[in-house]
């Protein structure tokens, strides 16, 4: 099946017009009877979009493993034995194959990661040739690459690149706890560089960390009160990966997770809320009960980086039982 067009249920208001949030504010969504959360996202929900159509994107990483950096979640780090193989960078035309597969099973935005501090700018170059090439395919283009310099997001502007993927992971406070390799603030100037090119900004979190709810609350206030809040809001369910700091992390109660697309939805009605990592863990009853929430974007595939995702057949299936449409 392909994908229609996501033109037909874009965001009815510009999210630069959404109010400014507190951290008490969103802890009060948080706190309310999860029914009545639920509610209140969906009323939103529809205002800005079709309640039953979900956008869906497949990732890819390019470049895997050996990663400088020290992100206490991530498989991908040379800092932690995860038995993960370092590979070099994918060559053009793998990439393009699977991006045009992923169009051919219903994705309409190829996404592509790659393990580095940030792109040196050979390695650029080459990921620039990418953008061209799934651009070329009618698909929306996506990259992770980490950290940008100077000059560089304008540069994947001009290759055509729709969305930049750089999370802020959780909230200030709680940061340095999870990575100390870089800071918080490190980040913003990331996304700040990716919205002055002109390129749409996606950027959300990882739950399930050892945060506290008002370091979940106060993600989602950082994320709405940027001068213009992510046009895509991933939200990670963390996946304890073995030979990371993070791998004995107790499993987040599947609730408090719904109460977090929730409140990103209320908090940030005209953004794309993704069901991101962890997806996998989750039952189809879960994953529907968080697009009644507000989800209403998902990674699709059997592979995110460098984690499992539903397969293609279950994710089908699950949307011709609750009458979902792909965009």
């Amino acid at each position: 099946m392909q994908a229609s067009s996501l033109s037909a249920v874009a965001p009815c208001a510009p999210n630069a017009a959404v109010r400014r949030w507190t951290v008490d504010e969103v802890l009060a969504l948080y706190d309310m009877p999860l029914m009545d959360l639920v509610f209140r996202a969906q009323q939103v929900h529809r205002e800005h979009f079709d309640a039953n159509a979900i956008q869906r994107s497949t990732l890819l990483s390019v470049k895997t493993g050996g990663c400088s950096e020290d992100c206490s979640y991530c498989s991908q780090s040379a800092r932690y034995d995860t038995d993960l193989e370092r590979e070099r960078l994918m060559p053009l035309d793998e990439v393009v194959a699977a991006a045009r597969a992923a169009k051919d099973k219903g994705a309409s935005r190829f996404c592509m990661g790659a393990a580095w501090r940030g792109p040196k700018d050979n390695d650029l170059d080459k990921v620039l040739a990418m953008v061209r090439e799934v651009k070329a395919l009618g698909m929306q283009t996506c990259v992770t690459l980490g950290m940008l310099k100077e000059g560089q997001a304008e540069k994947l502007k001009e290759a055509g690149l729709d969305y930049y993927n750089h999370n802020l992971d959780t909230d200030k406070d709680f940061y340095g706890q999870v990575i100390k390799s870089h800071t918080h603030d490190d980040r913003l100037d990331t996304l700040d560089q990716v919205r002055d090119a002109g390129i749409n900004v996606c950027s959300g979190g990882i739950i399930g960390m050892g945060e506290s709810r008002r370091n979940r609350a106060a993600l989602i206030v950082q994320l709405a009160n940027l001068p213009t809040p992510p046009e895509s809001v991933p939200i990670n369910n963390l996946v304890p990966i073995p030979g990371t700091p993070l791998a004995d992390r107790p499993r987040l109660d599947p609730f408090e997770f719904v109460r977090t697309i929730a409140a990103a939805r209320i908090a940030m009605p005209a953004s794309w809320v993704r069901l991101s990592a962890g997806r996998q863990e989750m039952s189809d009853e879960l994953q529907a009960l968080c697009f009644l929430a507000g989800a209403n974007s998902m990674f699709y595939g059997d592979h995110l980086l460098t984690t499992g995702n539903p397969e293609v057949d279950r994710d089908d299936a699950l949307f011709a039982r609750l009458g979902l449409k792909a965009v």
